[in-house]
């Protein structure tokens, strides 16, 4: 499984080579990729587009009441070993 930064910024390139304008934007636990969708994209691209974003961990579309859409997913960091896995408090 690839790093979860390679995974978004691969996402981006495809979605990019599909024609879509691409943003990614680095969060705390996760990486995401958000694109402005235009209203007259083809039927075949949407499908293009969705077998993309289905390699990521979440994704979705947020559609305005003023015709805007945005579609977006996010790829989840890694998240770092750590020796005590019970918390705080639940130490021996």
């Amino acid at each position: 499984m690839p790093a979860p930064e390679v995974s978004a910024e691969a996402l981006a390139a495809r979605l990019s080579a599909i024609g879509l304008t691409t943003r990614v934007l680095e969060h705390t636990r996760h990486t995401s990729i958000e694109a402005e969708v235009p209203e007259t994209l083809p039927a075949e691209t949407w499908r293009e587009v969705l077998e993309v974003v289905a390699a990521a961990d979440r994704f979705g579309l947020l559609a305005t009441s003023l015709g805007g859409r945005t579609l977006w997913a996010a790829v989840n960091k890694a998240v770092p070993a750590t020796g005590d896995v019970r918390g705080p408090g639940r130490q021996r």
